[in-house]
């Protein structure tokens, strides 16, 4: 049998997977060291091929704000494989899910079904295009939408980790159409639709900017969006893949009071499966084939599988409002120890955040956009990042990427985390 540990199952991977890797965010490039490859993992701990365990804040990216292997997750996941595992046909479970996300979401009226956030995306934005019979888009610099050929313009996310601020593959052409504003700055916004007169379908935006670290938004940028769009005759796309859900039940457009005409989801909907959604107005969605002659098909979207993990998943979060509560708290337990010992050490970082995500960057603050989040000392990153992991932390291997805290963490283990961290800068 080939071996199982880490550093020999890279050998393997670096031969047969670009880079050993089936997503660059993965990839321990720029941080240095190989990939640790992760056998099992239980609540918010992961467990190495090599054995050793280590407390995890990136929780897939952000979908298990359960803690990972929930029982009543799984459960449901093992009832759903006894009665097949994908049909190409419609299922029950897909009903449930579009009844419990519109139900939860207030401008949620009707929601498709796809297989990642990228599809939900570039799925929205083609909608938004039909609908308005407009070509141009606006996204902001450092958000993160998906690997879609328009939207790799100054992206966030592995990008951002990468310093390319597009990708080879993509041509001219796909990218025409994309107009690049500052996060946080409204002015800029404001330029474009000017320069751009009746020629903007949608501006989309990450509510909280959680691809270039995190970005939360200034007081009355969010607002001043949808009143831009509203002026404008375009649409308003907020993208919660990361979001949605886990800031509260009807994600970040319900946290700040703000009605976007369309919201794309991932991560959470499926419960640690794959899956993507989009929705939003219904006047917009019917717009979706087989009503409308906007096109979009997936032989996968829909899973049962998918579904029945998101819905259980889902269901908890209604049924216990006190859980986000709870994952606020930790999360303002994680950033004001980080805080406390930036501030006690006098060290030139600084500390983001809402509710369960986090972000320390090595740069002096503000953070409030992509120029700011990409002065940070990427170097002194990778030196802690190894710091940390080497004492149980799993940290994303980024800067730019958020640290995520799931209802299975306990204070014990942040505290944990905090102590290593102060050992770090203590030398």
């Amino acid at each position: 049998m080939e071996s199982r540990n880490s550093a020999q199952l890279f050998e393997r991977a670096v031969r047969v997977i670009p880079g050993g890797v089936n997503s660059p965010v993965r990839a321990f490039a720029p941080v240095g060291g190989r990939p640790r490859f992760i056998s099992s993992a239980k609540g918010s701990i992961l467990t190495d091929e090599d054995g050793n365990s280590y407390i995890d804040y990136i929780g897939s990216w952000g979908p298990m704000i359960l803690g990972h292997n929930d029982e009543r997750v799984v459960a449901a996941v093992k009832a759903q494989i006894d009665r097949g595992l994908s049909f190409g046909a419609v299922t029950a479970p897909e009903v449930d899910m579009a009844e419990l996300i519109t139900g939860m979401v207030p401008c949620v009226e009707m929601v498709r079904m796809v297989n990642s956030g990228t599809e939900a995306v570039m799925s929205a934005i083609r909608a938004a295009r039909g609908f308005t019979g407009k070509n141009r888009i606006i996204k902001f610099e450092g958000c993160y939408h998906g690997h879609a050929d328009a939207l790799l313009v100054k992206a966030g996310s592995g990008l951002m980790t990468a310093g390319t601020p597009g990708s080879a593959g993509v041509p001219e052409g796909c990218v025409r159409d994309t107009l690049t504003a500052a996060y946080n700055d409204i002015d800029s916004v404001q330029a474009l639709f000017e320069e751009n007169r009746d020629e903007i379908a949608c501006v989309i935006v990450e509510p909280v900017a959680a691809n270039m670290g995190v970005v939360t938004p200034e007081g009355g940028f969010l607002e001043a969006l949808r009143q831009i769009c509203d002026d404008n005759g375009a649409l308003l796309i907020f993208d919660e893949v990361i979001t949605g859900f886990r800031m509260g039940i009807d994600g970040a457009a319900g946290y700040y009071g703000i009605t976007p005409d369309l919201v794309t989801y991932g991560k959470i909907i499926g419960g640690g499966m794959p899956v993507g959604a989009y929705g939003g107005r219904k006047d917009v969605m019917e717009c979706v084939a087989p009503v409308g002659k906007v096109y979009q098909a997936g032989t996968l979207s829909g899973n049962p599988v998918a579904m029945r993990a998101g819905i259980t998943q889902l269901e908890i979060l209604k049924n216990n409002p006190q859980i986000y509560v709870e994952l606020a708290a930790k999360g303002e337990r994680l950033r004001n120890g980080m805080r406390d010992i930036i501030e006690r050490r006098s060290l030139p970082y600084c500390v983001t955040g809402i509710a369960s995500l986090s972000c320390l960057y090595f740069t002096q603050g503000p953070v409030a956009d992509y120029q700011a989040a990409g002065r940070s000392d990427t170097e002194k990153f990778a030196d802690y990042f190894r710091f940390m992991i080497d004492r149980g932390n799993y940290l994303g291997p980024s800067q730019f990427e958020a640290i995520f805290v799931s209802a299975a963490h306990t204070d014990a283990q942040i505290d944990k985390t905090l102590s290593d961290m102060d050992d770090y800068f203590a030398g």
